[in-house]
């Protein structure tokens, strides 16, 4: 039995990927509404005293705290997926997880960026879009690779944890103009995504795919 709980804001894309694995996961949890937009209570006191970087997602098992979507994603898998179906331990197919990973915090975040400037008004980077869109042209042409191989999913034979960091960036793309119909590959591996057992939506993601 899980002792679960998400500290989550409903347009947060890092809150989304960890909803999404705990529905795939079919874990009951606690979620706990943070008022960032306006109030910004992720960089109070009480916040700040759980994740010292002010950001949102937080996950509280018992006494363990964890902060950063990937990082909670990893450890989710790790802590109750006995099969080891969403983070593999096969050494090659772990490390490939671990590096889209990576990808999704690293070059993805000019996504997120540039959603936050869109939809929130916050001052990003002018570059961001255009460095979002060089991002997604690398996973569909990586997912475009891989289905002419017989490949469905960014690692292995089935969704891992990979699908879930990847996904809503490029799922809530239309939130800063970028449309879906430019990343083909992705647009099919997106159907497949929303397939998965336990798939929950957020605002923005359109039901099409």
């Amino acid at each position: 039995m899980s002792d679960l709980t998400l500290h989550d804001f409903e347009l947060d894309e890092g809150c989304y990927k960890v909803k999404l694995l705990l529905g795939a996961l079919g874990l009951p949890f606690k979620k706990v509404d943070v008022d960032v937009f306006p109030g910004r209570e992720e960089q109070s006191p009480r916040y700040l005293r759980l994740n010292p970087r002010g950001q949102l997602p937080i996950v509280t098992d018992g006494d363990l705290v964890l902060y950063g979507a990937e990082a909670i994603l990893a450890y989710l898998a790790h802590r109750y997926d006995p099969a080891k179906v969403w983070l593999p331990e096969h050494p090659a197919a772990f490390g490939e997880v671990m590096s889209w990973l990576g990808f999704a915090g690293s070059e993805l975040r000019a996504a997120a960026l540039a959603r936050l400037h869109s939809v929130f008004e916050v001052e990003t980077d002018q570059a961001a879009v255009a460095a979002a869109r060089h991002a997604f042209r690398i996973m569909d042409d990586y997912m475009t690779k891989r289905e002419f191989g017989g490949g469905r999913w960014f690692v292995g034979d089935g969704a891992t944890i990979a699908d879930i960091a990847l996904f809503p960036a490029i799922a809530l793309s239309r939130d800063f103009d970028v449309e879906h119909d430019e990343f083909p590959g992705l647009r099919r591996w997106m159907r497949r995504v929303r397939a998965i057992p336990g798939f929950i939506t957020m605002p923005g993601i359109p039901a099409y795919h």
